[in-house]
Order: structure tokens, then C-alpha cells, then sequence
């Protein structure tokens, strides 16, 4: 029997100055799970945090910009290597921050640019040819242009006043420009022109048009705008190849600065210390004190306590977290568990059982070789360590392997692969045959091992098959039932674990009634001996209050009346028979589903035979085999997979989880298991 690894609860006092170094060990490892009030809000210790908060806040909004502008993939959460930034990360971030900005800022500024020298390029070439006066052509179109003379030196003057409502070109080095605005803005262009002592160039009387030599500035000032763009995304790709790292590391660097300010401003302390009290396996308590002391130079108070000796969880305040200490088979179950609920600390671990019976049950229920060969694929590439589609599914794993190997195995012996009935029957002949020989047997040895498909005069094989699903239920209900006994008396509720329902009294009228069924199944009657090993578990049942009361010292009082304590009693005489015979006939629904899969399988084999001599006859037999088995697996593996849940939880786990736990769940910087 396993029972969920020893814990320890410690308490530390740590100085201000250590209790950094201190949160980044135990966050790295994942050792300490938080008590209950450890975490009631800080007081004097978080009224310095706020300044560090926003300023990491500030540092992660700059990296993220950087690294959007960039295209560089950031962090969602510290890195195995990560450490908590320094002096020195903070003075990159601020360079790496403010040089991409610069050229960030500069990249816009060209491309506003290229948009304003574009739009009056296109509006100016509407008009080049049109047969109008060039200075009435601010009349004709939404397009203002002014040409005339500024001293260059007021250029940049004008381009500020000016800002984003007009686009001024220089046409030539003597001061000569082009100066062209929306329509609703010639009058804010006119008046900056004023100021900035502009002087008009006068265009000959009669000159119809947009002068040629304009749209060729335009043209000229477009082109250097796009060079000086093409050099902004060389040196955009340089930085992002120079600098993509170490973005990534100081992303994740500050997101286990934040991880860090968050926690401390929730921790127990004053502007000294820190109190910080959580729960360790009690086999790295030692490991992690050494360390722990070795970072902090030996200033940390460090006590340990048994959870025997803590009134609160004596009280009931408090559960003991439980942490399970699992192979790599028995590990992949445990999320099944756990979605039922966590176990109490000091139980049985029933997750063994689990891993057992659930694959089991699944592969008796799905039993095709080749279709177990696809789950066994998938729990491969779920399990891969390199991203794949399959990466978010990586937790089923091994039961994907499991059932899938499981699947394959009931496969071979039910003669099937991919539905089809003749792959497997030369080596199961070869088999049988040697084991025949072996021991004697005369007679032709048989294409299958187990023969699912009812027919005439072979039912008798299918019944046996469907008594050894009620004999799995029947070993499946006696461990749940064994599991409550052991439980009960290691929390010392002994009057639950000898007279309940589920108790010891419970356990042996369930196989006494199991050992009558099989005598009168091989033809043996009912004998007078019977009534007594029925009877006297009952009467333990029935009595069990009044018994326990006798047997700790105390008077028996029937609190509620005779007629009351009566009627309980028979109602829970009555609720046991009816839930050991339900428990246990509902694992007949693993027979059922085992001869369903059989037959949708006949099925869809014997389709894909029928439609062979037609015209397209392989063709079309190769897409009944591969749809028919792509809705066996999809649809029938699904249903089988709930119906192995389902017996898990309402058959075995409702014998023994009448109290669930508390999940073992330690600070961490990183979301994932280790």
C-alpha cells in the first residue's frame, strides 16, 4: 500500500535584505506549499514594494514594445536559468529600450512622411494635365500648392510650425521649395509661410499645368524617403538578430521580479522581516534548510513541525497538503485522481489501482490492435519534448501509451487489426497450435484466441467473457472497499472502518453474497448455513452505532427514538444490498462495449469486403476502412475512455473518497511541472 509522501511544515524568519534570494530559490524549486496565513496581506514589510512594482511594470511595457516592434517571441514566464535582474540588467534595458524607440520613432517619421509625398504626388498628377491656369488649380482640386523661395535655414523652422497638416519639398539648394496641403489647410500654410518670410515663386501667365520639374521633385523626395526606410529595416533586422536574447532573458528576468514583488507584498512581516511558513516534503526539508541557510549566510530561523504537532490541523483548519511520489506509468493517472479530488494526508494513494484498472478496462473494451497502435502513436507525439501540435496534451501521454498498448494486446487475441479479421490468424494458429501440442489437446487449433461475435451454438464463450468483466468489478469494488477500511482506522474513526456500509461488516456481506451467487451459478443450492453469513454482517450494519458505543464505554441512547433507529437501520440494510449489486452488474458495461467495438468492427470489415469486385472496389474499400476506423477511434474511443472514468469514479472511488484533501501545490515561478 502507498500512502502520500511524509510532509513538514516550516517556518522561517528572514531578513528584508535576504528574503529575495531567499523567494528565488524556493520559487525555482517548488518545494514549499504556502500556508493558510501565510499569505494575509503584508504590512509595513509591502510599503516599499509599490515603487519596485511599477518600475518592473514600467521595464516589461517597454520590453514587450521593444520586442513587438522587433518581432521577437517573448516569455510568458521565467525560464529554468532565469535570475532576478540586477544594476546591470536594468542599464540594458533602458539602452535596448530607448534605441529601439529612436528608430522606431525615426521608421514612422519616414513612412508620415512617404505618405504626405505620396498623396500629393498622386493629387498632382490628377492635375498635370489639365487644361487650367497653374494658378488656379488650387481652385480645381482638394490639392494646395505653393512654390517659392525660403532661406534654408528656416526649413526645419517651417516643418515644425507646420507639423503634419502640409509637406514641404525642397526643389533645388538655392532655398527653392514646394510647399503642398489639403485644401481645409491653406490658410494655416499661408500664414506659416508668412511668418517664416517665404517668398513666392511667380509662374509665367498662362503656363497650364503642374510643372514637370514639381512631379519630378515629388518623385526624387519619394525615392530618398524609401532608401532611408530600407535602412531603417537593415538596421531594425540587425538589432533584432543582436539584441532578440537578451530581450527574452530580461522579459523573463522581470517576470520573476514581479512573481517576487507580488509575493512579498502578500507575506507576513514588518519593514525587517518576513515570516514566511508553508509545507515541504518532509524528505527535502533537510536539503532545503543547508541551502537556504548556505544563501543567506546562516541569518534565517528555521523551525520545523510534524503535522501532529500543529493545533490547527489537529482542529480541523488546516489539511495537510498531500504530495504523491509516483513511477512514470503511475504518475500519468494521477490527473484522474485529482479531478475526483485530492486524497487526505495520511490515506491510502489509490492512484496504483487507478493506473491498473484503467487501462485494463479500456483495452478489454477496445480491443484492436491496429487502432491501439494509433493511440500508442499519439501518446508519442503528445509526449514529444519538441513543440508539436500535440504539445497542449502532453498530461495524457502515458495513459494514450497505456491504453494503447493495452488496446493492442486485446487486439491480438480478439484477431483484429484495423477491424480486419485475417492479419493475426496464421501466428494465433501458430500459437495455439504449439500450446495444443503442448499440453495434448487434440482438434484444429482455432483463428482467435477470444471469439467476441456471437454465434449460433458459441454463446457459452461470451458469457464466460461477460462473468470475468463482473469478476473485475468485483475485485474493483473489494479494493475500494479495502481502501476505506485502512483509511478509517488510520484517521482512528474505527466505528466506520468495522461497522459501516463501506466498513469491515460491509466488505464481508458483499463476499459472502458474491460467494453464494458463484455456488448457485455452478448449480449448488442454498443451504441453511447461508442465512448466518448473511445475517451476521448485516446485523453489524444494522447495530453498528449501538455496538461501537458498548465497546468504547459509553451508555447506548438511540437519540431519535426506537422507530427512528429502526428505520435507519433498514434503510441502510437496504441501500448496501442495492449498491453492491448496482456496483457490481454495471461492470457489465464493459462486456456490452467490448461487443459493440466487435461489431461495429465486423461491420465495417464486411463492408469494405462487399464493395471489393466493384468497378472502383479497392479504391472504394480502402475509404470504408479508413473512415469506419477513423469513427471507431474517434467516437467509440471517446465513449469508452467516459465509461472508464465513470466506473472509476461512481464504483471504486465512491467506497473510500467520503473526504477529499488538499492538492500538494508549492510556489513556482513556472506554471509547469517540473
Amino acid at each position: 500500500m502507498i500512502r502520500p509522501r511524509k510532509m513538514k511544515q516550516l517556518e522561517m524568519t528572514v531578513l528584508t535584505r535576504d528574503v529575495d534570494p531567499v523567494i528565488e530559490y524556493l520559487g525555482r524549486r517548488g518545494l514549499m506549499h504556502f500556508s493558510g496565513d501565510t499569505l494575509d496581506g503584508g504590512g509595513e514589510s509591502s510599503a516599499g514594494s509599490s515603487g519596485r512594482v511599477l518600475r518592473i511594470r514600467e521595464n516589461l511595457d517597454r520590453l514587450r514594445s521593444a520586442a513587438l516592434y522587433l518581432g521577437v517571441e517573448l516569455p510568458g514566464e521565467s525560464g529554468e536559468d532565469t535570475t532576478l535582474p540586477g544594476e546591470t540588467e536594468e542599464r540594458l534595458t533602458d539602452t535596448l529600450a530607448e534605441m529601439i524607440l529612436g528608430l522606431s520613432v525615426s521608421e514612422n517619421d519616414c513612412l508620415g512622411e512617404r505618405k504626405k509625398l505620396e498623396d500629393a504626388l498622386n493629387e498632382a498628377r490628377a492635375f498635370s494635365k489639365l487644361n487650367a491656369p497653374f494658378s488656379d488649380l488650387d481652385q480645381l482640386s482638394y490639392l494646395t500648392l505653393r512654390v517659392g523661395r525660403l532661406d534654408p535655414r528656416r526649413r526645419e523652422e517651417l516643418r515644425q510650425n507646420l507639423a503634419d497638416r502640409a509637406v514641404i519639398i525642397p526643389l533645388d539648394e538655392t532655398g527653392r521649395i514646394l510647399a503642398a496641403a489639403s485644401r481645409k489647410g491653406r490658410f494655416a500654410l499661408d500664414s506659416a509661410l508668412k511668418k517664416s518670410a517665404f517668398s513666392p515663386i511667380t509662374v509665367p501667365d498662362g503656363y497650364r499645368g503642374i510643372p514637370a520639374d514639381l512631379l519630378a521633385s515629388l518623385e526624387s523626395r519619394i525615392a530618398s524617403v524609401d532608401r532611408e526606410l530600407e535602412a531603417v529595416n537593415r538596421k531594425k533586422e540587425a538589432l533584432k538578430q543582436e539584441y532578440g536574447p537578451s530581450l527574452w532573458r530580461l522579459t523573463a528576468s522581470c517576470l520573476m521580479a514581479q512573481a517576487v514583488e507580488e509575493l512579498k507584498r502578500r507575506l507576513r512581516g514588518t519593514k525587517n522581516v518576513f515570516v514566511i511558513s508553508g509545507w515541504v516534503p518532509a524528505e527535502e526539508v533537510p536539503a532545503l534548510v543547508q541551502e537556504l541557510q548556505k544563501r543567506t549566510g546562516g541569518r534565517t530561523a528555521i523551525r520545523s513541525f510534524d503535522p501532529e504537532e500543529l493545533e490547527e490541523v489537529a482542529a480541523g483548519r488546516e489539511k495537510v497538503p498531500v504530495s504523491l511520489k509516483h513511477g512514470t506509468f503511475v504518475k500519468g493517472f494521477e490527473p484522474v485522481v485529482f479531478s475526483y479530488g485530492a486524497p487526505l494526508y495520511g490515506t491510502l494513494d489509490p492512484t496504483p489501482f487507478v493506473a491498473f484498472f484503467f487501462t485494463l478496462l479500456f483495452g478489454i473494451m477496445f480491443g484492436d490492435a491496429g487502432q491501439g497502435l494509433v493511440l500508442l502513436l499519439l501518446g508519442f507525439a503528445a509526449g514529444a519534448k519538441k513543440p508539436g501540435p500535440l504539445a497542449s496534451y502532453r498530461k495524457f501521454s502515458v495513459p494514450l501509451k497505456a491504453v494503447g498498448i493495452s488496446s493492442m494486446i486485446m487486439g491480438f487475441l480478439n484477431g483484429e487489426f484495423f477491424t480486419s479479421e485475417k492479419l493475426f490468424t496464421g501466428p494465433t494458429r501458430a500459437l495455439t497450435g504449439f500450446f495444443m501440442g503442448f499440453l495434448g489437446i487434440p482438434g484444429e487449433p482455432p483463428e482467435r484466441i477470444l471469439h467476441l461475435m456471437p454465434e449460433r451454438g458459441n454463446t457459452g464463450k461470451l458469457f464466460f467473457f461477460f462473468g470475468f468483466t463482473i469478476a473485475v468489478g468485483v475485485i474493483l469494488n473489494s479494493i475500494g472497499l479495502i481502501v476505506n477500511i485502512a483509511n478509517q482506522w488510520s484517521l482512528k474513526k474505527y466505528d466506520r472502518a468495522l461497522f459501516a456500509k463501506t466498513g469491515l461488516a460491509g466488505l464481508l456481506l458483499f463476499w459472502y453474497a458474491i460467494f453464494i451467487a458463484v455456488r448457485v451459478i455452478l448449480g449448488q443450492g442454498f443451504f441453511w448455513y447461508d442465512y448466518g453469513g448473511l445475517l451476521i454482517p448485516a446485523m453489524f450494519i444494522f447495530f453498528g452505532p449501538l455496538i461501537w458505543r458498548l465497546l468504547a464505554g459509553e451508555r447506548p441512547v438511540l437519540e431519535n427514538g426506537l422507530m427512528a433507529f429502526i428505520m435507519e437501520g433498514f434503510v441502510e440494510l437496504l441501500e448496501s444490498a442495492s449498491t453492491y449489486i448496482s456496483n457490481t452488474v454495471s461492470f457489465l458495461r464493459v462486456g456490452a462495449f467490448a461487443l459493440s467495438h466487435a461489431v461495429l468492427s465486423f461491420i465495417v470489415f464486411t463492408l469494405s469486403q462487399m464493395v471489393k469486385d466493384l468497378t472502383a472496389g479497392p479504391l472504394l474499400s480502402l475509404g470504408i476502412v479508413i473512415f469506419g476506423n477513423a469513427v471507431i477511434i474517434l467516437l467509440e474511443g471517446m465513449i469508452v475512455a467516459i465509461q472508464v472514468i465513470r466506473l472509476q469514479y461512481y464504483e471504486f472511488f465512491s467506497k473510500f473518497f467520503t473526504e477529499t484533501g488538499v492538492a500538494f501545490a508549492p510556489f513556482r515561478f513556472r506554471k509547469q511541472a517540473e
